[in-house]
């Protein structure tokens, strides 16, 4: 079963509460989909370890529920 938008969105606030986020469906299929998360929570940190904050929010969906996710992720002008 896919994850829903507003699933996905929980779980990253859940996890980064100040995030903004903009979710999109890529292939409108609710089974690939785009995240754009931007906190201050980033700030300092490489793309590397932003990006590894939100999959963290992800865990165990990964890969199953959640099939692709592809992410941009950085901080509040």
């Amino acid at each position: 079963m896919a994850m829903e938008a507003t699933e996905i969105e929980r779980r990253i606030k859940a996890a980064i509460p100040d995030a903004n986020i903009e979710i999109r469906d890529l292939a409108g299929d609710g089974d690939h989909w785009a995240a754009t998360v931007i906190s201050e929570q980033f700030r300092g940190k490489s793309r590397v370890q932003q990006h590894q904050l939100v999959y963290a929010a992800l865990q165990p969906d990964m890969g199953g529920a959640l099939h692709a996710l592809a992410l941009q992720t950085g901080v509040p002008d």
